[in-house]
């Protein structure tokens, strides 16, 4: 007989668009599962490729304004994920970068784990969330501090429920291991390299595409350009919007939200990306080598696997990092970079972006599915 295989996520909704998803999409292209999540919005959405799709939810699909804003029932999530009944299945693989690793299974069920990152609310982003979620201080920030200190606990408590952790990058394979001491094998998630047109001929303007929120250090791109002053064309939404056109400077165009055929031909077209945040992998940055675009970044997280420095491969190099989230460094870096810039080839950036794709992706991780079916102990 055929095994049943489930894939959960942590949640399905039109915003919902990053990495992660891209990793549900490309495993449900090849693997024949069931999908689960905290809550569903896609399945009736007509520009979804999830349309009409039969989706498992839990109590929280009926929650007030759950669609835009699941956040604000942080704590409720561990109780909720633990209410799907998935016992029906014989493997069960999560895509998790909160709790959908947490989900309960039996002695006899695989659970293989495709580890975006540990929960960043309840570890990295613990004090930013203080923060903007206002609950720092007082009573309410108490509460918080220790709601917080539970969800750690639970999330390491889960961990245990997992019998192989993927992750999406060295630099999130060592988190996983600092939060769960867990060993985790590494597959690069998949990026849709064909999508992304390619042009050898760039324009005189730098580009940056990032939700416009704080980790995202937006800001810190924005200040340095205001010292450049060189033309800088800003991508995104979010809570930070406001605030970062107030502080930009005339040689800066902040666009908004852009459709996907706008951000793509901005990212061709320009000189150089510029990605100052930490990330665990870091899609855009594949993304913009994928068109031939080198990258200025910082130095840091899945940046230092997905961007070839030109100070250490020469010719080969498909972009600059700089060493610290400070001005002066990315300043630095852009005018380093404007020294080197004729040295770099457009098509080593458009290979290396290659060794990302979703082909690569796919078999990599069918391969390591069937392996881990392979090891597990016969029920006979």
């Amino acid at each position: 007989m055929p095994l049943k295989y489930a894939l959960v996520h942590e949640w399905l909704t039109p915003k919902a668009t990053g990495g992660s998803e891209l990793v549900v999409r490309e495993i449900l292209n090849h693997i024949d599962a069931d999908l689960y999540a905290l809550i569903d919005f896609e399945s009736n959405n007509p520009d979804s490729y999830l349309y009409q799709r039969q989706i498992g939810k839990t109590f929280l699909q009926r929650f007030p304004h759950a669609r835009n804003g699941i956040q604000k029932y942080l704590p409720l999530w561990p109780l909720a994920i633990e209410q799907l009944d998935l016992r029906q299945y014989d493997v069960i693989l999560s895509s998790s970068h909160a709790v959908a690793k947490g989900v309960l299974t039996t002695p006899e069920q695989l659970h293989i784990c495709y580890c975006h990152s540990p929960m960043r609310y309840a570890w990295d982003l613990t004090f930013d969330y203080l923060h903007q979620s206002k609950l720092g201080e007082g009573v309410p920030g108490w509460v918080a501090r220790y709601l917080l200190h539970r969800l750690r606990q639970w999330d390491v408590l889960s961990a245990n429920r997992v019998d192989y952790f993927i992750a999406n990058s060295q630099h999130t394979a060592r988190r996983i291991w600092r939060c769960y001491r867990r060993e985790a094998t590494v597959i690069y998630p998949p990026v849709n390299v064909e999508a992304f047109p390619f042009f050898s001929q760039k324009e005189d303007f730098y580009v940056t595409v990032s939700r416009l929120v704080s980790y995202k250090q937006v800001s810190l791109i924005i200040r340095a350009f205001n010292q450049l002053q060189k033309p800088l064309v800003v991508i995104g939404t979010g809570s930070e919007m406001k605030h970062l056109r107030a502080i930009a400077s005339p040689n800066i165009q902040i666009l908004g939200w852009q459709p996907d055929d706008v951000v793509k031909n901005y990212m061709a077209r320009a000189k150089a990306f510029v990605y100052a945040a930490c990330e665990d992998f870091g899609i855009a940055l594949v993304e913009a080598q994928a068109c031939g675009t080198p990258v200025i970044a910082y130095g840091a997280g899945g940046a230092l696997e997905t961007v070839r420095d030109l100070r250490s491969f020469g010719d080969t190099g498909t972009g600059i990092f700089f060493k610290t989230q400070v001005e002066a460094a990315l300043v630095e870096a852009v005018e380093k970079f404007e020294m080197y810039q004729g040295s770099l080839n457009p098509e080593y950036a458009r290979e290396h972006a290659a060794q990302f794709s979703g082909q690569v992706f796919a078999k990599r991780y069918r391969d390591f599915i069937d392996k881990c079916n392979q090891e597990r102990p016969s029920l006979e």
